[in-house]
């Protein structure tokens, strides 16, 4: 057998064998791209509760440190509360005081109503015996109003955890003096994220709430978790950022437009808690209806 001819038949073999292998290999890539829209413009977003005072004055005691996880309801905090338990006590007096300044009133009324209408008392001094009784009951609501106040105040020298979480970016500690609506620290709840994807426009032709998803995060490399979409943004991103383009100023270049795609976690997908807000992932979206 002439070996020029064996290698001859040998070059073709490989060369049909790589071809086949390229047709297959093209075929699944276009499939794939008919079937599967990613992106890897995409981060991993949640509810982060900034815990803020209702009430100015001074911390008594901190009970947590960052990155701690927390349950809801726990005490975070505690305002020193010897100010407001002193409001309390004192509001509390003044209610006593109304209180019997309207049992007097009520009284007084009274007895100036069956007077009047015996005729011994006149009209004027009936109606300032009105007067005093409904002036009396209100500055009596009033001092139970400011009672039921100085007690809430007392309340929000304890400052509870909204929700299941992390503790994160503490800026407070024992003896500091906060204000109202200050910011001592954040409550991350890991247990409620979600991813927010920017889809191109033109990726998003079959791309629908509830369809599958595969999301590769770069901390986590040969990782697979898995999801859902949730909802589609009913805009673009640049149509509601702080200033949108103006297209009718004649200097108008189109441009592929982002659509942000809430894609929501498999319950189950991240039961160890290893995401984190802010990660960058690359979602791809399973499109079975092809």
């Amino acid at each position: 057998m002439n070996p020029g001819s064996s290698k001859k038949k040998i070059l073709i073999v490989v060369l049909v064998i790589g071809l086949i292998l390229g047709v297959v290999f093209l075929a699944s890539y276009l499939i794939s791209g008919l079937t599967r829209v990613g992106t890897d413009d995409a981060y991993i977003a949640g509810r982060i509760h900034n815990i803020a005072p209702k009430i100015p004055g001074t911390i008594k005691s901190v009970n947590v440190e960052d990155n701690h996880s927390i349950k809801k309801g726990d005490v975070l905090m505690e305002i020193d509360p010897v100010d407001y338990e002193l409001k309390v006590n004192e509001a509390r007096a003044i209610v006593g005081v109304r209180e019997v300044t309207f049992e007097q009133a009520a009284r007084d009324k009274k007895r100036a109503e069956a007077l009047y209408k015996d005729e011994v008392f006149s009209k004027e001094r009936y109606e300032n015996a009105c007067t005093a009784y409904s002036l009396a009951k209100s500055q009596l609501n009033a001092a139970r109003a400011q009672l039921k106040i100085a007690q809430q105040n007392l309340k929000y020298t304890k400052i509870y955890a909204p929700s299941d979480g992390y503790v994160t970016s503490k800026a407070v500690e024992e003896g500091n003096q906060v204000q109202p609506g200050q910011s001592l620290l954040a409550v991350v709840a890991l247990d409620d994220i979600w991813i927010v994807a920017n889809y191109k426009e033109t990726q998003l032709r079959s791309v629908q709430p509830g369809q599958k998803v595969e999301i590769k995060v770069d901390t986590y490399p040969g990782k697979v978790f898995t999801g859902r979409v949730d909802s589609i943004m009913a805009g673009t991103g640049a149509a509601f950022s702080l200033f949108p383009p103006e297209n009718s100023l004649g200097n108008y270049v189109k441009v592929v437009q982002r659509i942000p795609v809430k894609i929501v976690f498999d319950k189950t997908t991240d039961n160890d808690r290893a995401l984190r807000i802010g990660m960058s992932c690359a979602p791809t979206v399973i499109n079975t209806s092809r």
